[in-house]
């Protein structure tokens, strides 16, 4: 993963495809990856090249994303999961977990248990 964020291309194609496996809104991704949505049209709109840990950010969400929905079998029951809050994770909504990178595995984490039986 180190290398593909480190030499490839990852521009606005790859904020459009997250947005396309999310019902998020752009202040919800913006606040997910950390940035101002003024920011984020910013990103969209001029196809520049985003800075290191944006890259790095925006690769673990579309990761967890195509895993999510793998999982549920749907966007929409993926993206409701993670707007539900949830007893196992302290009432939180899951989606309060993608702030970060580590965040991003644990949530990620819970999607594997749920594949094999775990109740998440």
């Amino acid at each position: 993963m180190l290398f593909y964020i480190k030499n490839g291309e990852i521009d606005a194609t790859y904020i459009n495809y997250l947005d396309d496996l999310t019902i998020l809104n752009d202040e919800q991704t913006s606040d997910i990856l950390n940035i101002s949505s003024k920011t984020l049209r910013s990103y969209r709109k001029l196809n520049i090249t985003l800075r290191g840990n944006i890259k790095e950010h925006l690769v673990y969400l579309i990761s967890l994303f195509e895993h999510g929905i793998d999982v549920f079998d749907s966007k929409e029951d993926f993206n409701n999961w993670l707007l539900t809050e949830n007893l196992l994770l302290g009432n939180e909504q899951p989606k309060n977990f993608l702030e970060t990178i580590s965040g991003i595995k644990f949530i990620d984490d819970r999607l594997t248990a749920m594949e094999y039986g775990d109740n998440v």
